[in-house]
């Protein structure tokens, strides 16, 4: 698991709107251009962002991947040349912002939250937003790494994605990405399944640090895939020209898919506050443990403390002091009293497992 920290980038008190407040360690900047009808397909990398401007109103659906939000001034004209509103290309840059879908003139915006393990099977939480144009779907990502590969092998393919239009795309991209957090459930609910069997027979500090680290990824994604759910919906239920009516239907199997997720994740919510409580109790029972065997060897001290006190007086008239067998006598009678109460103890099952009934107290 990892920890995350909220920490929004934005633009300094006052500053005007729009304004784009960029990662200071962001990758360089790469763009893959994806252009395709239904008997074609042309996929290239820009260099220069002017190459785009042709696709802004052409008749093939073309599917723009911005990775890295480092270049400032590439990003601006990306803005000029599609018509970008500048308050949704701040919401683009100036991450993280919460999963939305916002209406523009010309164009939609819609913001989502990837989630994904990385090769140390960490989960990986990251902004990509999509701006939905009538023939183009450009998509922003912090970094290199997404989850798009099942999209791209779709469109080389020749799947049905060649023959629909931009809202389709927008849809496939917005559904995979849903798609993405199953693998991280997956991961989640192993790592609470092993979480548990650690509370129950090694309560340590480090276990409760990671179940408190599990219950904040699982709180970061419930929150994201509930706002992520609400900006789906809105696009299926909003009266958008843009989203066509037979796309509306794969979106609310889309919609279905972060329901689904979110049961899953309120399940898990629920689970790791469980695990909480079972680590304080088998700390209790452990500590329970450890006095019941202190109490108990207190207990079986305590008659033998009290005959080594007596004879310990040392009066002239004690007859066992000057007898040749008071001392072996007296080791045999401590080593009786403690045996005893040792097998009275264990008989009560206070100590070494069940207890053994008599007659009497099993009703018989």
């Amino acid at each position: 698991m990892q920890r995350f920290a909220f920490r929004k980038r934005r633009p300094p008190a006052g500053s005007r709107p729009g304004v784009l407040a960029l990662p200071p360690d962001a990758p360089p900047r790469r763009i893959h251009v994806i252009d395709y009808t239904a008997g074609r397909i042309d996929e290239f990398d820009a260099d220069d962002v002017e190459l785009l401007a042709p696709f802004r109103s052409s008749a093939s659906v073309t599917w723009i991947e911005v990775e890295g939000l480092g270049d400032e001034m590439g990003l601006h004209r990306l803005g000029e040349i599609f018509g970008i509103h500048p308050l949704a290309l701040a919401d683009v840059v100036n991450v993280p912002q919460r999963p939305k879908s916002e209406v523009y003139e010309g164009h939609d915006l819609v913001i989502c939250a990837m989630a994904r393990l990385d090769a140390d099977e960490h989960c990986q939480v990251e902004q990509v937003s999509f701006v939905i144009g009538p023939s183009f779907v450009i998509s922003f990502q912090e970094g290199m790494e997404d989850v798009f590969d099942p999209v791209r092998a779709r469109i080389r393919n020749g799947a049905l994605v060649r023959s629909m239009g931009a809202d389709f795309l927008a849809y496939a991209l917005i559904d995979t990405l849903i798609d993405g957090y199953f693998p991280v459930l997956e991961a989640v609910g192993e790592e609470l399944e092993e979480l548990e069997e650690a509370a129950v027979r090694h309560p340590v500090p480090v276990t409760l640090g990671e179940i408190h680290a599990a219950r904040r990824l699982i709180l970061l994604l419930a929150r994201t895939m509930r706002q992520q759910r609400d900006a789906v919906n809105a696009l299926v239920r909003g009266e958008n020209p843009r989203i066509t009516a037979p796309v509306r239907v794969y979106f609310r199997d889309a919609y279905d898919h972060a329901i689904q997720i979110s049961d899953v994740l309120e399940t898990y919510r629920e689970l790791a506050i469980s695990l909480m409580e079972v680590y304080l109790s088998s700390v209790s029972n452990r500590m329970n443990e450890v006095m019941k065997v202190l109490t108990i060897i207190s207990t079986i001290f305590i008659p033998l403390t009290f005959i080594v006190g007596v004879y310990g007086m040392n009066f002239h008239h004690m007859p066992e002091l000057d007898a040749r067998w008071a001392y072996p006598a007296l080791w045999g009678v401590m080593i009786s009293v403690a045996v005893s109460m040792w097998l009275y103890f264990r008989r009560k099952g206070w100590v070494g497992g069940e207890a053994v009934l008599d007659d009497e107290e099993s009703g018989e």
